[in-house]
């Protein structure tokens, strides 16, 4: 088979993609590891960059996440007994993130791939890039007993921290930045009315919390534990009890408990790879960079990488013009940078570490003080959190 991008790993990043190009008249295919079931069975943050969302809406995708995606214009953030809000539309100079699951946007891309007849192919094993610096790269792939080949002129890696992208890029050229965080996120989806119609971030001396939604009737919640604890190890009744010690008592006594739906830790931890692109190999999304939760820039930064190829691509094979593939890397890592301050900014605010200091306690009560004090402060959050342009 031949054509002329593929694209390895059916997530939201390479799916955009794929459905960009296609509408470009680009021929491409997604090769995923996992089954369609899997991959839509994966509970992730929601929350959309004004940006991203008009990504989705370029890509034909986003009638639903416009009809039912909730508009988030500030949110709220709990520290040192009191409860203060960030007006992201006064700050951000009008602008608004969208509350939408990811688990619903993926589903929105692959029903807009089926439309379109794109190729998605999954149960995928053993996928290995070749030839990357020549003009003729190709990716192979076993399928049962049959080894399957790809002819392509690009090769786009959006597969994730584990996939086989990045590790495709030789160790002499490629270098990883990362930092590990001592303390992880338990998750909880519930099926309740959320405590809140805007996100209620909270810092509190005996950890971080998050109360989250996904819809009026679903609610995502979150608790910071120790990387030692597992999901088993919380019941739901003590980790709705844990959630109400930490949140302020005008927002526990609204809190609607319920048995959880799924319930999860995920490890917090900064990674950047460089450079993002090697010979005909691209990588975007995970497979590059990963920030923490805190600040919801992991899938946004992500749309940014698949706003830059699809640019980048289109350019080249509509005008001839290479600008946008050569200087590729140069352009994702400014803006991944600059997502990746702003995630350890929030998370260093608002977390307690383990190795803290009463003075480490003063600064993070000074810095969430001069947040709240400083008009500037509060513009610099806004447009971090609603989106730098692209």
């Amino acid at each position: 088979m031949k054509v002329q991008v593929c694209i390895i790993g059916g997530g939201p990043s390479g799916l955009l993609l794929s459905q960009l190009l296609h509408l470009q008249g680009i021929d491409t295919i997604v090769l995923e590891k996992y089954s369609r079931d899997h991959v839509l069975a994966r509970i992730r943050a929601g929350v959309l960059e004004h940006g991203f969302a008009r990504l989705m809406r370029e890509a034909q995708c986003g009638e639903r996440m416009d009809r039912e995606g909730e508009i988030h214009k500030g949110f709220h953030i709990a520290h040192d007994g009191v409860l203060d809000h960030v007006d992201l539309h006064k700050y951000s100079g009008g602008n608004s993130v969208i509350v939408y699951g990811q688990t619903e946007l993926t589903r929105d891309l692959y029903e807009a791939r089926d439309r379109l007849g794109g190729k998605v192919v999954h149960n995928v094993e053993d996928v290995t890039l070749h030839d990357l610096k020549s003009g003729a790269p190709f990716v192979t792939y076993r399928s049962g007993d049959q080894t399957i080949r790809i002819d392509c002129e690009y090769v786009v890696g959006a597969d994730g921290f584990h996939g086989v992208s990045r590790k495709s890029i030789p160790p002499d050229v490629l270098r990883e930045y990362e930092k590990v965080y001592p303390f992880g996120w338990l998750g909880v989806l519930s099926r309740t009315r959320p405590v809140s119609p805007e996100l209620v971030y909270a810092k509190h001396e005996r950890g971080f919390a998050l109360c989250s939604l996904r819809s009026q009737v679903l609610s995502r919640y979150y608790i910071q534990v120790p990387l030692t604890d597992k999901p088993e190890e919380w019941p739901d009744d003590a980790f709705w009890a844990e959630l109400k010690r930490r949140l302020p008592e005008e927002v526990a006594g609204r809190l609607i408990t319920g048995p959880s739906i799924e319930k999860s830790i995920a490890p917090l931890r900064s990674f950047v790879a460089e450079p993002m692109q090697y010979g005909r190999l691209f990588l975007a999304g995970d497979a590059a960079h990963i920030v923490p939760p805190t600040g919801a820039r992991g899938l946004n930064s992500a749309a940014s990488d698949i706003y830059y190829l699809y640019h980048a691509l289109s350019a080249h094979y509509k005008k001839g013009d290479d600008t946008g593939l050569d200087g590729y890397s140069q352009k994702a890592l400014a803006r991944v940078w600059k997502a990746q301050r702003f995630s350890w900014w929030m998370t260093t605010m608002l977390h307690r570490f383990p190795d803290r200091i009463p003075y480490d306690d003063h600064l993070q009560q000074t810095e969430l003080s001069y947040l709240f004090s400083s008009e500037t402060a509060m513009r610099l959050l806004a447009e971090n959190y609603v989106g730098l342009p692209f």
